[in-house]
């Protein structure tokens, strides 16, 4: 059979088990349009510029600005393996998403929203912001130390510590990973955009929409009445700026630029039925019997009611 391929043993034997029914991905998992679109419009596809050692198999290109292009069907298989090792721990709480800031200023904490949402529709236990040294070491840490059974990382880069405490502790680890990560310690990685706050967010989203409708809990069928925008970082300054523009080009302008004269009296316009006075209310007579009638029915409806 070999010499018939013209491939050796072994790439034949890769070749087979690639496109064996075993190893083939279940059809009901397939990534569906609408997800691919979301995907392509939080640019969830774009790499850097480097490329570690092990990513190259997630990479099929680069465009023009020297990015390389991530492979969408692999970020689905890989963050359906990872929904699906999640979902095989029995306490939820035994997971552990984890989203840290950056070392420097500059970074912003695009992923804390994402990981807190993720912890609180799962049951995960979040860590979201600082990661103290020793929480998966060291036993003397009454307050902080506990045992996961699997880590959830954002960013290789940025969580580092935990990932270098995970495999002192053999801890599984599921990594969302870039272009430029290394897989060290590694065991399930999902290449994607980590730089963009809505990739982020949007990877996030998606792997705990996973993790529901394997556990039973959302309809495959249905679309997850939670939307995307809850899993995505603001920056409460830039929202800020943003509302201070909006109120100056809009109703500030607009009353800002109206008129300070007074109000002329006699150049206002006049209807022509004018009130003449009381000398219709007094050329009428009241008629007692008519408003005795109005009162009884009134307390007559409201018994009733």
């Amino acid at each position: 059979v070999a010499s018939q391929h013209l491939l050796p043993p072994g790439r034949l034997n890769r070749y087979l088990s690639l496109y064996s029914k075993m190893s083939q991905f279940p059809p009901v998992l397939a990534l569906q349009e609408a997800d691919l679109k979301k995907m392509l419009a939080c640019n969830v596809h774009i790499g850097s510029t480097n490329m570690a050692a092990g990513m190259d198999r997630y990479v099929h290109g680069r465009n023009e600005a020297g990015n390389h292009i991530i492979d969408l069907r692999k970020t689905w298989e890989k963050l359906t393996l990872a929904a699906r090792a999640i979902v095989a721990v029995d306490n939820a709480k035994d997971v552990c998403a984890i989203g840290l800031s950056s070392a420097s200023q500059r970074g912003a904490p695009i992923a804390q929203r994402a990981v807190i949402k993720f912890g609180k529709y799962t049951g995960a236990r979040a860590l979201a912001g600082r990661f103290t040294p020793g929480t998966l070491t060291n036993q003397s840490q009454a307050n902080t130390f506990f045992e996961p059974s699997i880590l959830v990382l954002s960013d290789p880069i940025k969580d580092r510590q935990p990932l270098m405490e995970s495999s002192y502790m053999n801890v599984p680890v599921i990594a969302f990973a870039n272009t430029n990560h290394t897989l060290r310690n590694v065991d399930i990685a999902i290449p994607c955009n980590t730089e963009g706050a809505n990739s982020v967010g949007l990877m996030w989203y998606l792997l705990c929409r996973e993790v529901l409708r394997l556990q039973g809990r959302i309809a495959r069928e249905k679309e997850w009445d939670v939307m995307v925008d809850m899993f995505i970082y603001r920056d409460v300054e830039e929202q800020e700026k943003q509302e201070e523009a909006r109120k100056a080009s809009g109703y500030g302008n607009q009353w800002g630029a109206a008129s300070a004269e007074p109000w002329d009296v006699a150049a206002s316009p006049l209807g022509d039925d004018q009130f003449t006075g009381d000398s219709d209310w007094a050329a009428g007579q009241w008629d007692q019997a008519a408003d005795q009638g109005a009162a009884d029915f009134s307390e007559t409806a409201g018994e009733g009611w």
